[in-house]
């Protein structure tokens, strides 16, 4: 089912005098109207402050005619090759692992002009498939070999000679299964030698959109002049070799180079996975950089999407006075309303006020249009009736999914696009159907603080992970304080570098997430869109990554839990992720810490022993993901444990790095005893700080009575001393 109105912005954020190209989508006819606001508060729950928009003057307001924008999942490579000749006879050689397989051919290799005619190498639940077309005529042989999935397979297909002939060898043994094959027929037919039209392998070309893509992996695709004997491995110096596409080249990039005699080079479309495990893998190294003829092959799947590719509708002029912030595209049509998010960020090289808000742009964009399959009629009758964001990933498969989710053919997506619509990137969308609060997540949860800040008065200005991950320590330097989102739980080695150097250097962070500095993601300078995550050994897991494939592609190191890499989230906030129920919040108790004199301050105005049990995150400001304090990953000795959370749900569990078997844990403690929020205080040098509270639903609770409450006050406490 298609969104019927949704548009996408190029970028995410931008400077004063920067550009935001906006593309927009509509099935719905007619025109739309486009204005400009601030976002001020994203949740819908009538029991809170409600949506807040700020409208702003634009030089884009106005109306635009309506028009359907397409989106073309699945990836593949191309190479143009129009000096491609390959005669009256050639073979093409390739190894396949197929990962999904159907009654559908998936195409492996192609060859087609824009009248039809040329030649493709297909494999479906029946074995391989080689068909030829030429004007009206064609021809096809079929080998009857069922392969079996993930199996290794080389395929070799022959045309010329009078002959179309076809072999499936598989590459090693598999009981039972009778997954080898050959057959060949006489056939006149032989595409053009020279058509020009590009060769595509992992998908076909129907005009310049890919078409019955390939699940699955594909490994040294190339040609030969003639009839070529199966079997051996490449070999450059061939005399037959007309072309050798050698995927273990440029693993980092989405370039398609050829080890041939005449550089047939091409490009991958839609972002497929590299360094991933070929034929040649035997386990020895696990490090594709050490060793790249084993990761010698590409994972295609057929919902893989690089870029929407969208056409720009209109651009947006930010003036170069605006004030820092979040902003929003407000589309809206009768009956319709879409609001595209982005931030404007401060000059560079300046800073409008003394607090920095870092929004986890990294964190959203690995979330992108996650399905939690909890659409359910609960959920949609809570959306009604709050008139919130109107769309559910579970609902909408057009714009590819999240990293929390999972390719058709079982493998987990590891890489994520900005440029396409996000769904749950959006004010008003509600990722739960939360029975004790407003069920946001990301973005929207992060404008609890927003509000609250506008709300005190405080002034901030707004940076985000790809700001920080381009220039790192200098960009937090000038600011007193430095105050995180509700999850900001993705970071390269860039961001948390900066992050670490600013807090070592004097700076003030306040942590108001759970599960922060968690997962470890990987950028490219050439592929600034895209982030990777690799989920290597430990951590509570939406899928676990291959044996041998914990590398990123993107950068090439170690992926996985930044625990992994030798640096717990404790070593920089104090807390660190330690247990993780359904999205509902509990209250912290104070400890004997809090009442020492030397952190009083945190606590002036505040009345009682228990904090936070009430709020529009799941009840409570302390809930669904929690941190806690541990001195062996790193929280320093002077830390002052001042809450600790109490009261949680029976289906809170025990995070798996934690655990060493069902019974036991790291540090010795019960596995419940470890599910438990802290708040935590520590001083650093040259006047630094850190605040962290624990907990992924903290914010949810600054608004509630009229924003006069005990997580209100100690927060304002916090963040003015922090200023001062």
């Amino acid at each position: 089912m298609t969104v019927p109105f949704i548009g996408y912005a190029d970028r995410f954020s931008t400077r004063p005098g920067g550009r935001i190209a906006v593309k927009v989508s509509s099935a719905l006819g007619g025109s739309y109207e486009a204005d400009l606001v601030r976002v001020r508060h994203g949740d819908p729950n009538p029991a809170g402050p409600g949506i807040r928009y700020v409208p702003v003057p634009s030089n884009f307001a106005g109306t635009y005619p309506g028009r359907f924008q397409p989106t073309h999942l699945g990836s593949y490579a191309r190479i143009a090759a129009p000096g491609l000749d390959t005669g009256d006879a050639f073979t093409f050689v390739a190894r396949v692992q197929p990962w999904l397989l159907s009654d559908q051919p998936r195409t492996v290799a192609a060859r087609v002009d824009a009248a039809g005619n040329g030649w493709r190498l297909t494999m479906k639940a029946t074995g391989a498939r080689l068909s030829v077309r030429l004007g009206g005529r064609a021809a096809s042989i079929a080998v009857d070999a069922p392969p079996v999935t993930r199996r290794w397979y080389e395929l070799t297909a022959s045309i010329g000679g009078g002959r179309l002939s076809l072999e499936q060898r598989a590459l090693a043994v598999t009981w039972g299964a009778k997954d080898s094959g050959a057959v060949s027929q006489a056939s006149d037919l032989v595409p053009p030698g020279a058509s020009g039209a590009p060769v595509t392998i992992g998908a076909a070309l129907a005009g310049d959109v890919g078409t019955d893509g390939f699940d699955g992996r594909i490994e040294d695709p190339r040609l030969y002049r003639g009839q070529h004997a199966a079997g051996g491995a490449p070999d450059a110096g061939d005399p037959d070799l007309l072309a050798w596409w050698d995927f273990s080249r440029g693993i980092s990039t989405q370039a398609v180079e050829d080890a041939g005699p005449s550089g047939f080079a091409g490009e991958l479309v839609n972002l497929p996975t590299r360094a991933v495990c070929g034929s040649l893998w035997t386990g020895e190294e696990h490090c594709w950089r050490h060793n790249p003829r084993h990761y010698a092959a590409i994972h295609f799947h057929s919902d893989d999407l690089g870029d929407a590719g969208w056409e720009t509708d209109f651009t947006v002029e930010v003036p170069a006075d605006m004030k820092t912030g979040a902003y929003g595209v407000r589309l809206r049509a009768p009956g319709y309303e879409d609001v595209i998010p982005f931030y404007v960020v401060p000059p560079k090289g300046r800073t409008t006020a003394p607090v920095a808000f870092l929004a986890s742009t990294f964190t959203f964009q690995v979330y992108a249009n996650y399905m939690r399959f909890n659409c359910d009629d609960a959920y949609k009758a809570r959306r009604k009736a709050w008139n919130a964001y109107p769309y559910h990933p579970d609902e909408h498969h057009d714009f590819g999914h999240s990293t929390y989710n999972f390719h058709p053919d079982g493998s987990g997506i590891s890489l994520s696009s900005r440029l396409r619509p996000i769904i749950n990137f959006r004010p008003g969308y509600l990722s739960y159907e939360d029975l004790r609060g407003s069920g946001l997540r990301h973005y929207p949860a992060d404008t609890h603080l927003l509000d609250w800040l506008e709300e005190k008065g405080i002034a901030f200005d707004v940076i985000t992970d790809e700001e920080l991950d381009e220039e790192g320590l200098e960009l937090l330097r000038p600011y007193k304080v430095l105050v995180t989102g509700t999850h900001p739980e993705y970071h390269t080695p860039r961001t948390l570098d900066a992050i670490q150097d600013y807090v070592g250097q004097g700076g003030r962070l306040i942590y108001l997430g759970g599960n922060g500095f968690y997962w470890k993601v990987a950028r490219h300078p050439e592929l600034p869109h895209v982030v990777e995550i690799r989920r290597g050994e430990g951590g509570i897991r939406a899928w676990a990554a291959e044996s041998g494939e914990y590398y990123n592609q993107l950068d090439g190191t170690y992926g996985g839990l930044w625990r992994r890499n030798g640096r717990p989230p404790q070593k920089l906030a104090g807390v660190g992720f330690s247990g993780q129920g359904k999205f509902e919040g509990s209250y912290y108790r104070r400890l004997p810490a809090s009442h020492d004199p030397a952190v009083a301050w945190i606590f002036a105005g505040v009345e009682g022993e228990t904090i936070g049990d009430f709020g529009l995150s799941g009840g409570g400001a302390a809930g669904f993901e929690l941190d806690r304090a541990d001195p062996v990953l790193g929280t320093p000795p002077n830390a002052h444990v001042l809450a600790r959370s109490e009261g949680h749900q029976d289906h809170f569990v025990t995070v798996p790095e934690e655990l060493l078997t069902h019974l036991t844990t790291v540090t010795g403690e019960k596995p419940e005893d470890l599910i438990r929020a802290e708040l935590v205080y520590f001083e650093t040098a040259k006047g630094g700080a850190v605040f962290s509270t624990g907990s992924i639903t903290f914010c949810g609770s600054l608004s509630h009575a009229g924003y006069d409450n005990n997580v209100s006050q100690m927060l304002e406490n916090v963040v003015r001393r922090f200023m001062a």
